[in-house]
Parts: structure tokens; sequence; C-alpha cells
């Protein structure tokens, strides 16, 4: 008897989940065969492993940071939240366009880590916070939306990190967090990564590398390219010019800085939760009712159809040696 084959083995998984109450419909999560297939490949599409991990991912979910992430989500939108110009000047992880293949990118800059300057204006918690919501907006929003661009699945990122003026003093300043944030990455949202490329890398980075390597899964260590400082010609093979930000090599220079704008597809139409997308629709309404107020008040007419309230006037129509005139 032939093993099952992968579809088989996908349809029973689906089956088990939704039978045990494991996974249920609407579960953010996600419910589709991406994302259940990222389980099933994080385990070799051993059906019982992978059912434990996915079990392990929903009950992170709804316990993680004592609230369960949809909470968490619905009060931090992760592209628009009070501390993101603090977090990001001191650590930008951002998503910008997408490569060749319609993958996002999602570009870490390790060069500016200070988080002694950081928690000044932001907490550690709040900055955890905004970690774990970085990471569920990627299979949330940001894959979703790159795959209706590309018109077909997209599973996974390309992550490019610039250790451009990184040191070792940074590395030891943030490799408790980078572990954390690494662990949670592999066990709930596992096999998002396709490709990290690593550019900018120091002298040091050999040392560095020793380290980090222990705490990847092999099959992650393996996805590692790194570039060093001659990366520009790499990347552009992967990725257009126009879509990869200037400060990689690339074309692209977004107003106000390409770390700040993620953008994307995952933002076409997006209405946001945040202070700023508040401010904007606070500032459309205020528009909206100046204009209808600023308007010519309008009063039905005899027939029912709407005429503008003003003097009678004079409506003359000039049809070449014909003069009409009509009175209101």
């Amino acid at each position: 008897m032939s093993p099952p084959t992968h579809d088989e083995i996908l349809k029973n998984f689906r089956t088990v989940l939704f039978d045990e109450g494991i996974l249920h419909e609407g579960d953010t999560i996600g419910t589709d065969d991406e994302t259940l297939l990222r389980f099933l490949r994080a385990r070799k599409f051993n059906l019982n492993q992978a059912k434990t991990m996915i079990t392990n991912a929903q009950n992170w979910r709804k316990t993680v940071d004592g609230v369960g992430i949809d909470k968490l989500y619905s009060e931090m939108d992760p592209f628009d939240y009070p501390e993101r110009a603090a977090v990001f000047d001191c650590w930008p992880l951002y998503f910008h366009r997408t490569d060749k293949t319609g993958r996002p990118l999602n570009i870490h800059t390790f060069g500016g880590v200070d988080f002694p300057k950081l928690y000044k204006s932001c907490t550690p918690e709040r900055h955890w916070q905004s970690v774990i919501v970085n990471a569920d907006c990627l299979t949330r929003e940001v894959l979703p939306a790159s795959s209706r661009l590309a018109g077909k699945p997209i599973g996974t990122v390309l992550v490019i990190v610039d250790l451009k003026d990184f040191s070792l003093g940074k590395f030891w300043q943030m490799s408790k967090l980078a572990r954390a944030s690494l662990q949670v990455s592999q066990d709930y949202f596992p096999e998002t990564m396709g490709q990290l490329a690593i550019v900018n890398a120091p002298s040091s980075f050999a040392f560095i590398w020793s380290v980090l390597r222990p705490w990847m899964a092999k099959e992650t260590a393996e996805k590692v390219d790194i570039l060093g400082h001659d990366y520009k010609e790499r990347l552009l093979e992967m990725i257009d010019a126009d879509s990869l930000p200037s400060t990689l090599g690339g074309n692209c220079k977004c107003e106000g800085g390409c770390h700040l704008s993620s953008v994307g597809p995952w933002l076409d139409g997006r209405v946001g939760w945040g202070p700023k997308s508040k401010a904007q629709a606070a500032l459309q309404v205020e528009k909206d009712t100046l204009a209808v107020s600023a308007s010519p008040a309008q009063v039905p007419d005899v027939d029912g159809s709407l005429e503008k309230e003003s003097p009678a006037e004079d409506m003359v129509h000039l049809n070449g040696a014909e003069l009409v005139t009509s009175v209101a």
C-alpha cells in the first residue's frame, strides 16, 4: 500500500482539526490550505506532530500577553501605533513591497539598535507587543494581500537583514529579544521565511553567526544567504530596483522614508484603527460636513425633482437663430 499523498494528508489534517475543535471557521490563525500546509511542512507532513504544533499555536494565540492575539491586535494597529516612530528609529523592522516572485519583503536594520534610547519613550513590554503584532500581521494581512496581487498563493517572505554599523555590543544588547522573536516565529508562524539575506555583515559576524545558528531550526538556517558588502547585484536578481529601498541599492525613496511607509498591497484599501487613521477619519468627516453645509440648499419642485432654492431667473438658450426664454 502506497503512503498517502500530501493532498490526502492535508485533507485528513483539515478534517481532524475541525472535528476535534482545534480549528474553527473564521479563526484568525487562518483556515486556508496554505496555512495548514505551513504546519504540515514544518513537521515533514507528520499529521500528529503538525496537529500538536497548531494546537500549541492556537493556545498561544488565546493567551499571549494575558489577553490573546486578537485583543492585542485590535488595540495595536501594526502600521499605526503611538510608539511606532520611536521603535523604528531604534530597530526598523518593516514590510516593503514584494520581490519578483510576489513574496513580501521584510527588512530589518540593526545598525541603529539602541534600547536604552527606545525605552525612554516606549516600555519593554510595549515594544514586545509590537514585535508580536508585527509577526501576526504577516500571516493575517501581508501574505493574503501579496497572494491577491500575485494571483497565486504566497506563503513566505523574503527577509533582508542589514548589518551596516552593527557591532558586538549591539548584538548583545538585542540578543535576548532577537532569540525570543525567532522562537515565536518558528513555533507559531512556521515556514513563513522563504529566504533570509544578510547584507553588510561586519568582520565580527562569524562569531555572531556561531551564536545565532543554534537558535534556528536546521531548515531555517539553510535558507540564510550571507552576502557581505557586495550584495546589490544579488538583491536585484530577486527584487525589481523600484521595489528595493535606495538604502539597499534600489530606486525606491518613499516619502518620509521606506522604513515608515510600509508600502505594499497590504495597504491597498486598508482602513486602519491607530491614532493617525482615526485622526484622518475625523478630518474627512469634518471636510464632508463643511462641504455639505457649503452646498446650496435644495427643495423639491412641484414635479418632485430637486431644484436649487434661489430667485427665479431667466434661462436663455440660443440655438442658431432661435432665441428661447423661459421663466422659472
